[in-house]
């Protein structure tokens, strides 16, 4: 069974009228697929003689395993897929509208020590279908629409490089989602033979890298996968970056207390993006995993300052639903993964 919603518009295209149907069949169904359908009868101005004949086409649904609700508004769905896995996905409301940070992987191999998405590591890859249906579900039970995405939320984007892809000209076609790609963000723990093919896919979408160390002794301490690619090869990854797409990066940059607080961590992380078109994002750790500590409210403080006498484009991460755990991964861990 295949999920029709893996389709790209072009390949829909292309199966409907090699099974004799009009070319413009295939702008009927992408529309409906794309507004929240569960099933193929609900597509009113489509002759259901067509399913009969793509038997092996099936729509996917997930299902609402925990909807959380913070005081600030903020939403956080764990989601049931069809093979019983579980992901999850938070929606948070702005001045310039909602915002959504969804799972593009069923676990994560990456083993990042401050994260709890990677606990159990990688179960599988979400189908471009699946990685949608976060955006078009919790849109539809929230009834509001979703213009921003993030590709931030449990597993590595570019360790799922084909299906994010897809997901990322679907949700951008104007006969599905119509997100502008500029309202899309894809996060990466620096896969950086993947940020060089993301750069040449011609896809102005914003990379944000999540760094988190400025020396690659700090990182490796941290991150295994900085025992494959060193920081001078993603700045310069992330430079090429820049010069494709005109976009400026986004570093993220989790501070952990006595691990990568200092002064002088900020002093070289300020020499490591000096002259780029980039900005930094402080983020006060999570403290979901043993032996990871936030680093107080003054070192976080005198961090920033010193990225900003360097010239440095920095802001702090606002934290949003905290009373509901809503960094990615703590919910999931919790859940029966059977589907019993």
């Amino acid at each position: 069974m295949i999920n029709v919603k893996d389709f790209t518009y072009d390949e829909l295209s292309a199966l409907l009228m090699e099974n004799g149907e009009k070319s413009f069949r295939a702008g009927q169904v992408f529309k409906w697929l794309h507004s929240g359908v569960t099933c193929f009868d609900e597509m009113t101005n489509v002759p259901k003689s067509l399913w009969k004949k793509l038997p092996d086409l099936y729509i996917s649904v997930p299902k609402i395993e925990q909807k959380l609700v913070s005081s600030d508004g903020t939403v956080k769905y764990l989601w049931r897929l069809s093979d019983g896995e579980c992901i999850e996905s938070v929606v948070m409301n702005y001045e310039h509208g909602y915002s959504i940070c969804i799972s593009t992987q069923a676990g994560c191999s990456m083993g990042c020590k401050f994260c709890a998405s990677t606990i159990g590591g990688k179960i599988r890859d979400l189908t471009p279908g699946e990685i949608e249906d976060q955006i078009i579900f919790a849109g539809k039970d929230m009834g509001v629409r979703i213009s921003n995405v993030v590709l931030m939320g449990i597993g590595e984007p570019l360790d799922n490089y084909d299906n994010v892809i897809k997901f990322i000209k679907n949700a951008g076609h104007e006969k599905g989602l119509n997100i502008g790609m500029r309202h899309i963000t894809l996060s990466t723990c620096g896969l950086v033979d993947k940020m060089y093919a993301l750069a040449d896919e011609g896809l102005p979408i914003t990379l944000s890298v999540s760094l988190h160390a400025p020396e690659d002794e700090i990182r490796r301490s941290i991150m295994p996968v900085a025992n494959k690619y060193t920081i001078e090869e993603i700045i310069k990854a992330c430079k090429y970056y820049v010069r494709q797409t005109g976009r400026r990066v986004s570093f993220e940059y989790t501070l952990i207390k006595d691990v990568n607080d200092s002064k002088e961590n900020a002093k070289t992380l300020a020499s490591l993006v000096k002259g780029m078109q980039s900005h930094i994002n402080l983020i006060p750790v999570n403290e979901a995993r043993k032996n990871i500590s936030r680093s107080t409210g003054v070192t976080i403080g005198v961090f920033k300052d010193i990225l900003l006498q360097n010239g440095v484009n920095v802001t702090i991460r606002r934290t949003l639903g905290g009373d509901i755990n809503a960094s990615c991964g703590q919910l999931r861990n919790k859940s029966d993964r059977s589907g019993s």
